[in-house]
């Protein structure tokens, strides 16, 4: 068990979690949240994720304090929460709980990554990758796995006994079931390489057809496994960055012991498929992924995939809700494709942030330009600032993002 400074660092930050936690803003966005998700918003929502913390470090902010490791990941979690919510909290929601990770066990699909990395600052995690082709021929496809999952009762007793000696009195403790992530073709990219990838989609279509379908079942396998067992997640307050709230989760008949896949949201991406024909979209990717997505409540579909020349393809996915608008579409013909039909969640590109120098006006025309084409085309609109690999060590870049970020959603 956590020693007692340990205990006393947590309950410190936990109380202020709590406070803020508290604020009738929390509820306030929360509804603002349900408002966009009901394609019926108030006003266009801002998100701030995947944020470059090893440039954020200031003033020891984020500095941990504790010695005990399960100690310190809590720590990290509480430090930036507080962090974001006093330097850029935009329309976070700072919830009053705290996820305890059930002990669920996955065994994958039995391919181990091979690879080389170079990066490009020793302190960040983003990387330059080059990776191994695995899947040259089709004796190859007997290389996957299909996933086991299992659950170990005692491991997630005691995190929960930790959290609550941890947290209670102050932050409700939750045990937290397994919140998919499903992407079929980001982990082939990382078995055979995105250019290895592009190559075999035309070379040997039937290997990648075979590959895509054994993951596709693997992960319907995967499914079932999750809901049978009852490890599914609760329902989500974030899905790929952005609000999950809503009025239309969880399904009728949801039993909290046993959460469903139409409970809950799900998401989809294709990342390198910006390369492919829509036609070759829908061939290799719609046609898989609407299988697992059919499954879930509602979907949010896309990343930094470009698909303002794919939306008839994406309306063929089951349950979709917003569709990623990202860095490298033409807005105009995205918002003329999504109309009022879905959210346009738009990837603001995080290079305005990581320029020699800050343009703070360059970045309102950005935005603005984008509020003001939705606003034509009556698109619900979300910015989902994220992919934040440097700041140049300049955190104030972001706070000011924040504020130009609002002032021009609530303009």
């Amino acid at each position: 068990m956590p020693n007692k400074q340990d205990i006393a660092i947590i309950r410190d930050l936990a109380t202020r979690v709590a406070e803020i936690a508290a604020l009738p803003v929390q509820e306030e966005k929360r509804a603002l949240w349900r408002q966009l998700n009901a394609l019926k918003p108030s006003r266009p929502m801002v998100m701030i994720d995947q944020v470059c913390w090893n440039e954020m470090n200031i003033n020891d902010e984020l500095t941990l304090r504790c010695e005990d490791p399960e100690c310190r990941g809590y720590e990290d979690f509480l430090r930036r929460t507080l962090y974001q919510w006093r330097h850029f909290p935009v329309d976070m929601v700072v919830e009053p709980f705290i996820r305890v990770p059930k002990a669920i066990t996955n065994t994958g699909f039995g391919i181990a990554v091979h690879e080389d990395t170079i990066p490009t600052d020793p302190q960040n995690d983003v990387v330059a990758h080059r990776y191994e082709n695995q899947f040259k021929k089709m004796d190859d496809l007997q290389k996957v796995q299909m996933p086991q999952i299992s659950h170990d009762p005692a491991e997630t007793e005691r995190r929960l006994a930790v959290a609550h000696e941890l947290f209670d009195g102050l932050l409700e403790v939750r045990a937290w079931g397994a919140d998919p992530y499903l992407s079929l073709w980001d982990p082939i990219a990382t078995w055979m390489g995105v250019e290895n990838v592009l190559y075999t989609l035309m070379d040997q279509p039937d290997l990648m057809h075979g590959l895509v379908g054994r993951m596709t079942e693997g992960y319907l396998g995967m499914l079932d496994q999750l809901e049978s067992q009852g490890l599914l997640c609760g329902p989500q307050s974030l899905i790929h960055c952005t609000g999950a709230y809503t009025d239309e989760l969880p399904a009728p008949g949801y039993d909290p012991a046993r959460p469903r896949t139409k409970d809950m949201w799900m998401f989809g991406l294709a990342q390198m498929f910006a390369a492919v024909s829509p036609r070759m979209f829908k061939e290799y990717e719609v046609d898989y992924a609407s299988r697992i997505c059919e499954r879930f409540g509602l979907v949010y579909y896309g990343c930094c995939d470009p698909l303002d020349k794919k939306m008839a393809q994406v309306r063929m996915i089951p349950n979709v809700r917003k569709v990623s608008m990202s860095p490298w579409v033409d807005q105009e013909r995205g918002a003329a494709e999504i109309g009022r039909d879905y959210v346009f969640s738009r990837k603001p590109n995080p290079a305005l942030l990581a320029w020699d120098t800050f343009d703070a006006e360059a970045v309102r025309a950005d935005l603005t330009a984008t509020r003001d084409i939705c606003a034509r085309h009556g698109c619900p609109l979300e910015l989902i600032q994220k992919d934040i690999s440097t700041v140049r060590y300049q955190p104030q870049r972001l706070f000011e993002w924040a504020e130009i970020a609002m002032e021009v959603v609530e303009g």
